[in-house]
């Protein structure tokens, strides 16, 4: 089998648009029917919502959990989260599985813990975008939004997209039986 990998010079929110038309062509040319992508404010969605000719493909928004920027407080409008609803966009808000509640004992008592490490080797190793790709379909999945089947996942780094992979997710209890089957798209330097 062959297939094209397209890589960007720098991650960031300019990629938006080719990536999500890649992996939309992507996910119809290989038959798959469900997205998962993040999304904190609604603009990736929005963007996925005005490229999408497939009415049949399933669509995933995974955001940041309440309290992420703002005790009490989501990243993502009402008035946003209503009309992807409206658009028949599933989201799934909850907390980093890279991170979670790890991160708050970091922040006090110091230190890493080996979730952190695992984000922080992704991050570094494939750029900020795939680690996303790999959080948000564990966090579909363990929501039971997305099938424990290939799925296409689209990531980024700070606001957008830059990333789109073809994975097999996995839950959180069987992290490492997660697959990353594809690369469709990621920045060829992952520092901006």
């Amino acid at each position: 089998m062959e297939e094209k990998i397209y890589y960007f010079q720098k991650p960031g929110k300019e990629n938006t648009e080719k990536t999500v038309r890649l992996a939309l062509e992507r996910a119809e040319r290989k038959g798959i029917n469900h997205i998962v992508f993040a999304s904190s404010t609604g603009y990736t969605a929005k963007k996925i919502l005005e490229t999408n000719r497939n009415e049949d493909l399933k669509l995933v928004c995974v955001t940041y959990h309440t309290g992420f920027y703002e005790e009490g407080k989501n990243s993502m409008d009402p008035e946003t989260e209503e009309f992807l609803r409206r658009k028949g966009v599933r989201i799934v808000r909850q907390s980093h599985m890279l991170s979670g509640v790890e991160r708050s004992i970091s922040r006090r008592l110091g230190g890493v813990s080996r979730v952190e490490a695992i984000a922080e080797a992704l991050r570094s190793l494939f750029g900020h975008g795939l680690k996303v790709c790999v959080e948000i379909a564990v966090m579909a999945a363990d929501s039971g939004a997305i099938p424990v089947d290939e799925v296409v996942a689209i990531g980024g780094t700070g606001r957008g997209a830059d990333t789109a992979v073809i994975l097999r997710p996995a839950h959180m209890n069987s992290f490492f039986n997660m697959e990353i089957r594809e690369m469709i798209c990621m920045p060829r330097y992952k520092r901006r």
